[in-house]
């Protein structure tokens, strides 16, 4: 698919100025419905099915490639989306610097760069910091979704996983209806499939919320149930 001419991406591209800090959701969509994120969201294809088929929730896509992030955008607002904004950032800093704690219902991540070279390796986004940050602005029940065409990078997915606590592995389910039966709906996801590439998913979940005690001195811990994202 090429990149159209005269884009208006403006309506549907969110900008936070650094130091602006953490910002409100609510300021932002102008309601308190929950929000999720996507990371690389490319052409724009999954946000744009999910905000569509998920109107009572709003979505952030994050884009670092400028023409992908403002064709994304474009495509949003040509589909009267409120419910959705990309933003051209590097993500775990934004992320880092503009989401508050427990303030994400799902994080997607979907086909990203496996940076197959080992000298590369550093440059992949699934690492313990990425985890820890998701960890931190996720909501109680709220979950992380990864899906990858290359068996390598999973396998260093899996280790990044396996090598933390505060996200529990669940089984990773769809997180919309696939009339294809795909998975995600991505262009990759098409892509690679008429390819005939393999998949490989991961899920986790955020299941528990800590909590001071009043006396100030130690940490009580609360189960949440599963909560479906999307």
């Amino acid at each position: 698919m090429a990149l159209r001419a005269n884009l208006d991406p403006a309506p549907n591209l969110l900008t936070v100025a650094d130091a602006a800090g953490k910002i409100s959701w609510t300021d932002i969509f102008g309601n308190n419905h929950p929000v999720e994120l996507e990371i690389g969201s490319g052409k724009g294809t999954f946000i744009l099915a999910a905000a569509e088929q998920c109107p009572q929730h709003n979505y952030i896509g994050m884009e670092w490639a400028k023409a992908y992030c403002d064709f994304a955008a474009d495509r949003l607002r040509r589909h009267g989306l409120a419910n959705a904004r990309m933003v051209h950032a590097e993500a775990l800093w934004w992320i880092r610097c503009h989401v508050e704690e427990n303030a994400v219902a799902g994080v997607h991540v979907y086909f990203p760069d496996p940076w197959p070279k080992s000298r590369h390796h550093k440059r992949r986004l699934i690492q313990p910091e990425f985890l820890n940050e998701a960890h931190r602005i996720l909501a109680p029940g709220g979950q992380v979704r990864v899906v990858t065409d290359h068996a390598d990078y999973f396998e260093w997915i899996k280790a990044v996983f396996a090598g933390q606590s505060a996200l529990a592995e669940i089984p990773f389910e769809s997180p919309l209806p696939q009339r294809d039966g795909g998975m995600v709906g991505t262009n990759f996801e098409k892509k690679y499939a008429l390819e005939g590439r393999c998949f490989y998913v991961i899920a986790a979940q955020k299941g528990a919320v800590e909590e001071t005690s009043a006396a100030g001195r130690q940490k009580v811990v609360k189960d949440v149930p599963a909560q479906k994202t999307g």
